[in-house]
């Protein structure tokens, strides 16, 4: 295997017309061809629209988002849609000029140092696992809706409660089993899925707003009202709010997370980055209209407690709610492997280069399945570990989900931050070409505003979602690591990169 480590990657490499095209495409970066080349723009589009997969997440935080911002949390999401795709044409302009798996830590090491672009992979890929164990814990808030059934443990189908807690553990460590398989498989088998599954969620997506909307209860103006919320005031409403859509607009750099895997990937991937969250944030954006407006009373208490599930099969009858809700288990499912992939991914480029601990094994990839499947491994089994807070406590659902925003918030951070800087400096090029011959997607003379913009976005939500509210991380109270759990799981993951990286260079002294 020929490999590059991080201190030997060139910051600017150029850019050739004929670039991007076959195995030649890694060639400039030092990299051989390993994983296989099998995916179009649909393929591309579906990974980073997968990841995001607006079923999965907006039936899984919207109750949250209701319960402490009432009808105005909805004026969050354009908020949150704008700052994303601030973000997102930042990575677009990097995707073109470094289509290489492990994006964020690929493209931080190039515009930084390889010490900061190793932190910002570590973080990156720590909160990838733990974004594959936040989407597997989705079902709960779907399947006891279609057949009660699926509540394996206890009675009670609420994530908040202690039974809902531990039944969304067991039926997701049953959905990262079929995952980790299919990762192991065949990027083709992995493709198909992906591209089956993100065609029913389109289409579902689709069906839910059109019928939520044509059986409003209400008119639109009920987004500007706060009673109900739990927070004081409009400004706190959205603050907490806003974590809805702060967790449902993630994961768009998957596309160029897959450049290696992809035709063309300096003309695709620029594309498909924006369109995945564009499409995701309008669609996310009216299927929470659709639930406020359709949804049989906003004060009953069950918005915020069963969420789009409640409002589903009351507005649209059992029959129609639950084919919908047998969508979303199929999107979620989706979900789980793409971001799984997308984890897989970042640990085979940083173990590429030598970065991490068993290296050598993480970075081997079967010839004939082109699958790094040691990752597979590892993501799945670390993920599965995470869900077993669920049984320790309820809380541990919001403390897993938030932690994972937070840290690709400050993965996405190291990335924009670097990229400010070299701009500044006047040391990134505009220039170069893709396969075509066409120029690279840029953002010109906005490119500056635009970068300090999505950094100013992203720093200011990584605060608002790690702050530790008492109201929102322990209503119960007594559990003051859950609180924490945010800032304390974010210590850790520094402090063992610290140690790791220290034990490393005495290794290399020695």
């Amino acid at each position: 295997m020929t490999t590059t480590t991080s201190s030997e990657v060139r910051p600017d490499p150029p850019h050739s017309p004929d670039a991007g095209h076959g195995d030649g495409s890694l060639a400039e970066f030092g990299y051989r061809q390993e994983l296989h080349r099998s995916l179009g723009r649909y393929a591309s589009f579906a990974a980073g629209f997968s990841f995001i997969s607006v079923l999965t997440t907006v039936f899984q935080f919207f109750a949250f988002g209701y319960a402490f911002g009432g009808p105005v949390f909805f004026w969050a999401w354009p908020a949150v849609l704008v700052g994303q795709l601030l973000v997102a044409a930042c990575f677009a302009e990097l995707a073109a000029r470094y289509p290489i798996s492990g994006a964020i830590y690929q493209w931080s090491t190039r515009l930084s140092t390889p010490s900061f672009g190793w932190f910002a992979g570590w973080i990156m890929v720590i909160g990838q696992v733990v974004v594959v164990a936040a989407a597997a814990l989705a079902l709960q808030m779907v399947l006891p809706a279609i057949w009660s059934g699926f509540q394996l443990i206890g009675t009670d189908p609420a994530p908040t409660s202690a039974d809902g807690a531990a039944n969304a553990a067991l039926l997701g460590v049953v959905l990262l089993v079929l995952t980790t398989i299919v990762n192991i498989l065949d990027n083709r088998v992995m493709s198909v899925i992906n591209r089956v599954g993100v065609t029913a969620e389109i289409i579902g997506a689709v069906l839910i707003v059109v019928l939520l909307l044509t059986h409003s209860e209400r008119t639109p103006s009920i987004t500007f009202h706060t009673e109900g919320a739990a927070q004081n005031g409009l400004f706190g409403a959205l603050l907490v709010g806003s974590f809805t859509a702060a967790y449902v607009m993630i994961g768009f750099d998957s596309a160029g997370e897959m450049s290696e895997e992809t035709h063309h990937p300096r003309r695709t991937a620029p594309r498909t980055i924006l369109t995945a969250l564009g499409a995701a944030g309008l669609l996310g954006g009216l299927i929470v209209l659709g639930g406020l407006l359709a949804a049989p009373s906003l004060t009953d208490g069950r918005l915020g407690v069963d969420g789009l599930s409640y409002v589903l099969t009351s507005s649209l009858g059992d029959g129609v709610g639950k084919a919908l809700l047998a969508d979303v288990v199929v999107a979620i499912a989706v979900a789980t492997l793409a971001i799984q992939t997308a984890a897989c991914r970042m640990l085979f480029s940083m173990a590429r280069d030598g970065q991490l601990p068993f290296s050598a094994r993480l970075a081997r990839v079967h010839p004939r399945t082109g699958m790094p499947s040691a990752p597979a491994l590892v993501v799945g089994g670390l993920a599965a570990a995470l869900l077993l807070l669920n049984f320790a406590s309820p809380e541990a659902f919001l403390a897993i989900g938030t932690t994972c925003i937070v840290m690709l918030y400050l993965a996405y951070a190291m990335v924009t931050g670097p990229l400010l800087v070299r701009r500044l400096r006047g040391g990134f090029s505009s220039a170069g070409a893709d396969e075509t011959g066409a120029p690279l997607f840029s953002l010109g003379r906005w490119g500056v505003p635009v970068n300090a913009l999505a950094l100013l976005y992203g720093l200011l939500m990584a605060v608002n979602l790690a702050w530790p509210r008492a109201a929102v991380y322990d209503p119960a109270g007594g559990h003051w690591y859950f609180q924490w759990f945010t800032v304390l799981f974010l210590g850790a993951t520094v402090a063992v990169g610290v140690a790791f990286r220290a034990y490393r260079r005495q290794q290399a002294d020695a």
